[in-house]
């Protein structure tokens, strides 16, 4: 029979699982207390960190439904669980793993779907939320405006016709 306490831990990170968007597995081995405070500080926004028990955790990702966490499940592990922005989290990991090498990003989850170290690395390399909806705006808006001189360029060229059409009858009937 499963300890009390250990049973209080798999629900805990059960509730975790389903309580967050994404996961992400990480290494920590060699960091210190200090950088992992400072990790922690840095995700605070869009994660929290948490050191987990390998066993533990692949049963309580078994629980929560979450699935591709397995193969990774080895050696000292830490789930940053996702809750804000998942490229916001997976930026800020992919920085401090570049400013302390002993932060090793395995894998992870989103939306229920596995994710390799290349692929949180590719998620971390898009631009935000903000910037992407500012770029797909400023395209609506460029393609309305190209609508806009479409429609009006006919009509004015129309004017322009009839315009030199009546300056051309004019001329030739002061001419004549």
């Amino acid at each position: 029979m499963a300890r009390p306490d250990k049973a209080a831990a798999v629900a805990e990170i059960a509730d975790k699982f389903r309580g967050s968007n994404a996961a992400v597995l990480t290494e920590y081995r060699g960091l210190t207390v200090a950088q992992l405070k400072e990790l922690r500080r840095s995700l605070s926004g869009n994660a929290t960190y948490a050191v987990v028990k390998n066993t533990l955790t692949g049963i309580a990702a078994k629980e929560a439904g979450v699935e591709g966490l397995d193969a990774d499940l080895k050696g000292p592990s830490a789930i940053a669980f996702v809750t804000g922005d998942p490229v916001e989290a997976a930026k800020g990991l992919r920085d401090f793993a570049k400013a302390n090498p002993a932060l090793v990003i395995k894998g992870g989850v989103l939306d229920g779907n596995a994710l390799t170290s290349a692929e949180i690395t590719k998620l971390a390399d898009l631009e935000s939320r903000e910037v992407l909806l500012a770029k797909v705006a400023g395209g609506l808006k460029a393609t309305l405006t190209r609508a806009a001189y479409a429609f009006n360029a006919k009509p004015t060229q129309v004017a322009r016709i009839i315009d030199a059409l009546r300056q051309k009858q004019e001329s030739e009937g002061a001419a004549a």
